[in-house]
């Protein structure tokens, strides 16, 4: 027996509650996994709330994440013993999560844990700072360096834009932090970021083309905010896309692209290829602080995950959510 958080669906809504569930439920996997942490993103708020119908089943065991040591395996690149996280792939949305004590998964969706990283800092990064890393990665691609000017960052406070900022100032480049929250600049600054502007400059509708100002952008809000950061990004300038917190409309134009030459990357997290995560994973083992990475996440405990889930999508939490699943 195990414990996990459980989503059931009537006609009252979606309930989640934790309880003991038998091995033999687990879903067909090649791999099971003694899971030791998971997180809480923005996708886990969603399907624990019900707030979007991200879950395609029910019951479900939520959780986008999770890092742990493989207890059984038929899989040839898997042996027990084996350290592991895993990012996306429908878990926790079509395939049962990573917020329980153990997980049953296909051996593909699987990578290792880089040496640097304990379980527990592998989940501090998690998918919102994978993703992060893979906003980078995209940025570094089309060209960009750290002379060639600011670099956006919006949603700061969140898991993506808090390891964004991390990653973005160790590798040198000037960040512009966006919040609604300006009591948080000092906690922003120390993170890296260079400078701060309120999230109201860029969260409601704005011109097709605005001033020139960013050579890069890594956003996670979508709507209005990635529209307006499309438009003042400057000439032959790459926008990172993420997220949707804010929305999932795009009210933009083709100006910024069609005038400035500016490149707009959409970053899929939940389905990257393989080689693409490994290269993330080596790229977050060489290039963060993972000190300055523990000043900005909390610990829960799986119970106490439930009604983070709606502190998350209410803006509620700055940083990184850690869940030991074991307690």
């Amino acid at each position: 027996m195990f414990n996990a958080i459980v989503l059931t669906k009537d006609e009252q809504g979606v309930h989640a509650r934790v309880q003991a569930l038998d091995e033999a439920q687990l879903p067909a996997g090649e791999v099971t996994v003694r899971v030791a942490w998971s997180t809480i993103n923005y996708k886990d708020g969603l399907a624990i709330t019900g707030s979007s119908p991200v879950v395609r089943s029910y019951p479900m065991v939520p959780g986008i994440d999770f890092a742990g040591t493989v207890e059984s395996s038929s899989h040839p690149d898997w042996t027990p013993g084996d350290a592991v996280i895993l990012n996306g792939w429908g878990v926790g949305e079509a395939h049962w999560g990573g917020l329980a004590q153990k997980a049953r998964v296909r051996g593909d969706w699987l990578v290792p844990l880089p040496a640097v990283f304990s379980l527990r800092q592998a989940m501090a990064i998690g998918t919102a700072g994978y993703t992060a890393m893979l906003c980078i990665l995209a940025l570094e691609k089309h060209g960009l360096q750290p002379g060639d000017g600011e670099i956006l960052v919006t949603g700061a406070n969140g898991g993506v834009g808090s390891v964004a900022i991390l990653l973005l100032a160790r590798l040198g480049y000037r960040v512009v932090a966006s919040t609604g929250r300006p009591e948080a600049a000092d906690a922003l600054h120390a993170l890296g970021a260079s400078a701060i502007i309120e999230r109201a400059e860029l969260a409601t509708p704005g011109r097709p083309l605005g001033k020139e100002r960013w050579a890069g952008v890594v956003d996670a809000v979508g709507s209005h905010t990635l529209a307006n950061a499309c438009a003042t990004t400057r000439l032959h300038g790459a926008v990172a896309a993420c997220g949707l917190a804010q929305g999932m409309d795009f009210p933009a134009t083709v100006a910024p692209f069609i005038l400035r030459g500016v490149t707009l990357y959409g970053i899929d997290s939940a389905m990257a290829p393989k080689a693409l995560r490994h290269a993330a994973w080596q790229r977050l083992a060489r290039d963060l602080d993972v000190e300055k990475l523990e000043a900005i996440t909390q610990e829960l405990s799986l119970s106490q995950a439930i009604p983070a889930g709606a502190d998350i999508l209410a803006g509620r939490i700055r940083g990184r959510l850690v869940v030991d699943v074991n307690r």
